[in-house]
């Protein structure tokens, strides 16, 4: 959500950020509203000390014995303009609130310009893609013969579903596991246990509603499974006033996510790459706004050191204007290489929001020896996503025989299995 009062300072300045999305400029119609609004409420606040005037002389009239008639239809009639200019000026203020909430959030200085992901930004690298001396498959073919089963999965939930057994599914629960443990164990966040259903104030406060409900999945309750542990997580701070002692919250979740997908119709429909359930480690951060940078930077680090701990090649990129999320000033993603593919894909994705969120679900702390409140800044990332994790471990370790290397720092939530063997 947008600081109106910040569009009034500099309306081209606005415009000029949203022109960097691909968007139309907003600032005049936003502006038309907002001055509409505030006549509004001056005239209200006229009419209010007309009606009090009125109903003090109506008080004099009646002591001195006089006629108070006229000054008794006029309270009426201002009454009844007053109750219909509050209404009017409701509704303007709901207009103007569904207005700003339809907006992107500002784009960061130093992202880098560009329409789509052709122009994102290769930062660095970590890692070599392995060379194989026998054809290498991808994870398809590797997984079927270790209890990947998409077409059971088909048979009963249709089309981007996966069935794991056995040693699959033994991987997919000790990824989680492992992560996890990285990101309590040696990056201080607290894990959390959270609802996979919430309401519509949830998911409009991190920025999927209004605009992004076709991506999500509702409930005949009205409920909405959640797309990433970041709504629970980073609900956690609405409507709520934390000391500035007490930031940065960092808050940790393995939890399934669901998302329609769509507009990928045709896009990565082998496998597991994109999927409409899948299980996710989520990391959230709440901090002051003069620390938002350094966290964004840690986050990055901190999703990054699971794939380096993993033995996983990948690759740092800074997204541009025109590829970032909605509620993102800066996103860096993860991208790790699928040698099945013979591409980087996105495995993580680390953004910083700034205080768009936190204004959207009144998110605040109070600084310390103040007494007014600043609203808080809400950064969230993948830590990373299981099903690609182990997508990326298929890939980049297999052996000629079809069997695959476990990395040593997951050999441990394994019970010290070094290889997963094929069935026949």
């Amino acid at each position: 959500m947008h600081d109106i009062r910040l569009i009034r300072d500099d309306p081209a300045e606005f415009d000029r950020r949203l022109a960097r999305r691909g968007a139309a400029p907003a600032a005049a119609g936003l502006l038309e509203l907002d001055a509409e609004r505030r006549a509004l409420q001056t005239s209200l606040q006229r009419r209010e000390a007309e009606r009090n005037a009125a109903s003090k002389e109506i008080g004099r009239l009646k002591r001195e014995g006089g006629d108070a008639a006229a000054a008794i239809a006029r309270v009426a009639e201002l009454k009844d303009d007053i109750q219909a200019g509050r209404e009017r000026e409701r509704a303007l203020a709901e207009r103007l609130e569904a207005e700003l909430a339809r907006l992107p959030n500002a784009v960061a200085d130093d992202v880098p310009d560009g329409a789509d992901e052709t122009d994102n930004v290769e930062l660095r690298r970590w890692g070599t893609p392995p060379a194989f001396d026998f054809a290498a498959r991808d994870h398809v073919d590797l997984g079927e013969r270790l209890g990947l089963d998409f077409d059971r999965a088909a048979q009963m939930s249709g089309a981007r579903f996966a069935v794991a057994t056995g040693q699959m599914a033994r991987l997919e629960r000790a990824l989680g596991a492992f992560m996890l443990d990285v990101q309590t164990r040696a990056h201080g966040y607290t894990e959390a246990r959270v609802p996979l259903l919430v309401r519509d104030e949830a998911v409009f406060g991190t920025g999927q509603l209004p605009k992004f409900a076709d991506d999500l999945f509702q409930t005949t309750t009205g409920h909405w499974l959640i797309p990433t542990a970041e709504v629970p997580l980073t609900n956690l701070a609405a409507e709520r006033i934390v000391d500035a002692d007490a930031l940065p919250l960092r808050y940790t979740a393995l939890t399934p996510c669901f998302r329609s997908e769509a507009g990928s119709a045709g896009r990565d429909t082998r496998g597991m790459i994109r999927m409409h359930q899948f299980d996710k480690v989520e990391l959230v951060s709440l901090t002051v706004p003069e620390r938002s940078a350094e966290e964004h930077e840690r986050m990055t680090a901190c999703a990054a050191e699971i794939l380096e701990r993993l033995e996983l090649p990948y690759r740092v990129v800074s997204l541009c204007a025109g590829d970032l999320g909605f509620a993102a000033t800066k996103t860096y993603d993860l991208e790790v290489w699928l040698p099945g593919q013979n591409a980087y894909r996105e495995i993580s994705s680390c953004s910083n929001c700034g205080d768009f969120q936190a204004r959207r679900m009144n998110a605040r702390y109070r600084p310390a020896g103040g007494r007014d409140t600043r609203f808080v800044h809400s950064l969230n990332g993948s830590g990373v996503a299981v099903g690609r994790a182990a997508v990326a471990i298929l890939e980049n370790h297999q052996e000629a025989d079809g069997a695959v290397r476990v990395p040593a720092a997951l050999r441990p939530h394994l019970d010290g299995v070094a290889r997963l063997v094929p069935h026949e």
